[in-house]
């Protein structure tokens, strides 16, 4: 039917998606009070495990 989207895009995709629903509910968390405080290496871990994931299923769905 159609062809299937490029790879980078897929990957981007991905990794936005990720990236949303990770910081999303880092924040839920925080709004309940459940983490006080969160560190900036914690949320830059966050941020590449998001983009680590994307990659992989970007190229695990090709």
């Amino acid at each position: 039917m159609g062809r299937s989207p490029n790879l980078a895009v897929t990957i981007f995709l991905y990794t936005t998606g990720i990236l949303l629903v990770m910081m999303a509910a880092l924040l839920l968390l925080r709004a309940f009070g459940f983490l006080r405080e969160i560190p900036k290496e914690a949320i830059w871990a966050l941020v590449l495990l998001a983009i680590g994931s994307g990659i992989l299923a970007g190229v695990r769905n090709r």
